[in-house]
This record gives structure tokens, C-alpha cells and sequence, in this order.
């Protein structure tokens, strides 16, 4: 960074300084500078941004004709929420943020034609997610809760008269047919009751192995696709024991594990990966540790239309899927005040799930929370 410095003089050499990444350019849209902040943000030192093309440093089919619409008419332009690829064509990572645009000709430095300032805005495009996704599960929930009602009370009817009729028929082989009714009736019972009940005063929480829950939802699904599914996995095994109610996040972590693995028709590879993660905000709340679960796979990927209401109740994928595993899913997971967030393309979808280490540990009466 020095030896760009040494090239721009006071006041423009102050740019360093500034906590916004700050792209010096010439006229063929070379970078002349780029300050701390911008290395930082476009991962590269500034030896190595500097004399490149911009469309080499990042692309954006937008801000180039901004860039273009500046130097030709001397405009100066501001964008919100400006989408940006950083890296190599092949895999690249998506960026969103604030741009401003400025012609400017200083004695300083002559060649420099355009100061261009950028701000990430990612984190608060996750918070304002977030935010939403929370409003959303509050309808969700109450969605559901009104029309487990409304079915819980028909099946009792419906398993009585079931069972009446059994005892009118003599023959065993239509006794069979009751029975299916009977055992369904009780299963959709069952998932009411579920759908009924999830409150945060029901969880059992305990201290547990996250890696030994991803092992068991690993043995259902090896169960289920026995020959041509594989499970790889990538722990940290660092990572301290969680406190957590262990039946619910098998039930989270085997709910998008089976998704990814039918939407593969079980052939295919899906990657359980463990990490920490430290100072994190979930839910407005702060916490110091949390755990990240990604669950990863290598299928055809997720419709970007679908993935905005895929959390939604009775939405599905699938022409026989129910719509409710990742509803609960994502319920569990906002009693356990943690996170799901989710990134597709073709040949990879993650999921990830992020949990707040000791959020359902009970506070001392001299300690605050987190």
C-alpha cells in the first residue's frame, strides 16, 4: 500500500484511511489506487489491483454503464443496492452495496478521471432477512395452528368410526383396510399434535454432540438410499458441546438432508460441515460463540422463485411433498434462536444452519444473558 501512496500526494493519499473502499480510476477505467478498505473488500493487495481493468477486479453489468455514462457525459452516478461479482468468472462471489460515482480532474494526479466509492451492504441485507423471515414463521406458525385445529378434531371422528366398522366386519381381509385407516388417522394425529406444540417450554435441551446428531441423520439417510447416496463429512471437531433439544435438530438436519437427497433421486454426494463461528448477531440478540451447520449438496440447485417462499407452510417442490419439513425446520431452529439461510446454483445448494452455542442455557440471576 505504501508504494501507492507515495503516487498521490495530500489530500488524496488521506484516502487510505477512510473506513469506505475507494477506487481511484483512469480513464480506460484502470485503477490508478484503492485504499485499505477496498483491498480488503475486493480480497486483493493493491500492488496486485493496481493498472487492472475494472471489469477484471469485478463485474457488474450495471455499474459498468454507470461508469461509462461518467466518463462520456463527466455524471456522476449513485446506486443502491448495486450487485457485484469479486473474483474469477468460474467462482465468483456475489456482492451487494452502495456505489458512488465521481468525475473528478485533480493537479495531484492527472490521470485520474473517477473516484469511486463502495459500501458493503450485506450484513444489512441479512439483518432486514431476517427480520423478515422472523414475521414470516410468527404468520406461519399461527397459519398452521389453525388448520391443525381444524383437522385434529375430524380425525377423532374418522378413527372411531374406523374402528366401529372393524368390529362389524368378519372378514379379515377387510379388517386390513380399517387398520390403514386407523394407523394414518393416528399418524396425522401425531403430526398435529407436533404442529400443535412446538413452544419454546417444550424443547428438552441438554448438552450434546452436534457431530453426533449429523452421524445419526447420516445413518437414517444411508438407510433409506443404501447404494448410491454419499455422505461426506467435514467436522470441526474443536467445536464444544452444544445445548440444544437433540430430537428437534434431527428432525431439522434430516428434513433438508432428505430434501436435498429426493430432489437428487438419491444419487449424489451431500457434505455435513461443522464450524464455528465467534461475535455473532442472531435475532437482534448478540452472542459470542455459535455454531454453523452447513449442509451441502452437488444437486440440480433451487429455482430462485421457489427459494423465496420455500419456507413457507404447504409449499412444495415436490408433486407428493407436504410442504411442512422445512416450515419445521426453520421453527425449530427460531426456538433455538439461531438461523437458516440458504444459497443455490446448479451442482451446489448449502444450507446453513447457525446456532447460538448456549442460548437456551438458563441465565444466573447475577449474570445477563449473551
Amino acid at each position: 500500500m505504501a508504494t501507492l501512496q507515495k503516487a498521490f500526494p495530500p489530500p488524496l493519499g488521506g484516502l487510505d484511511y477512510l473506513a469506505s473502499a475507494i477506487l481511484l480510476l483512469d480513464a480506460e477505467q484502470r485503477v490508478c489506487y484503492a485504499n485499505s478498505a477496498a483491498e480488503n473488500l475486493l480480497e486483493a493487495t493493491g500492488r496486485a489491483l493496481l493498472h487492472r481493468p475494472l471489469h477484471e477486479v469485478m463485474r457488474s453489468a450495471t455499474l459498468q454503464q454507470a461508469l461509462d455514462n461518467a466518463l462520456t457525459n463527466n455524471w456522476s452516478y449513485t446506486g443502491q443496492n448495486v450487485e457485484i461479482r469479486r473474483g474469477k468468472p468460474e467462482r465468483g462471489e456475489t456482492l451487494h452495496l452502495n456505489c458512488t460515482v465521481t468525475p473528478m480532474q485533480s493537479p495531484d494526479a492527472p490521470e485520474v478521471r473517477m473516484l469511486m466509492e463502495l459500501q458493503p451492504i450485506d450484513q444489512q441485507l441479512k439483518a432486514n432477512r431476517e427480520e423478515r423471515l422472523i414475521e414470516q414463521q410468527q404468520a406461519s406458525r399461527e397459519l398452521i395452528r389453525n388448520l391443525a385445529h381444524e383437522i385434529k378434531n375430524p380425525l377423532g371422528g374418522i378413527r372411531g368410526a374406523a374402528q366401529l366398522l372393524e368390529r362389524e366386519l368378519n372378514n379379515p381381509s377387510l379388517q386390513e383396510y380399517t387398520q390403514v385407516i386407523i394407523q394414518e388417522a393416528d399418524r396425522l394425529q401425531d403430526l398435529m399434535q407436533r404442529l400443535l406444540s412446538p413452544h419454546r417450554a417444550a424443547l428438552q435441551a441438554q448438552r450434546m454432540s452436534v457431530h453426533e446428531v449429523l452421524e445419526r441423520v447420516g445413518s437414517l439417510l444411508k438407510l433409506e438410499f443404501p447404494s448410491t447416496l454419499s455422505i461426506l463429512r467435514d467436522y470441526d471437531i474443536s467445536l464444544p458441546e452444544l445445548i440444544a433439544d437433540r430430537e428437534q435438530l434431527i428432525q431439522v438436519f434430516l428434513n433438508i438432508a432428505r430434501n436435498a437427497a429426493q430432489a437428487m433421486d438419491g444419487k449424489g454426494e451431500i457434505t455435513f460441515r461443522s464450524r464455528s463461528a465467534r461475535q455473532v448477531t442472531l435475532a437482534k440478540r448478540r452472542f459470542r460463540l455459535a455454531i454453523d451447520v452447513a449442509i451441502i449438496d452437488n444437486g440440480p440447485g433451487i429455482a430462485d422463485d421457489f427459494r423465496e417462499r420455500m419456507f413457507y407452510p404447504l409449499v412444495s417442490g415436490r408433486p407428493n411433498g407436504t410442504g411442512l419439513g422445512l416450515t419445521l425446520a426453520q421453527s425449530f431452529v427460531q426456538q433455538h434462536q439461531g438461523t437458516i439461510e440458504c444459497e443455490s446454483r446448479p451442482g451446489r445448494t448449502v444450507f446453513l444452519i447457525r446456532l447460538p452455542l448456549n442460548a437456551l442455557e438458563p441465565a444466573s440471576p447475577t449474570e445477563s444473558p449473551q
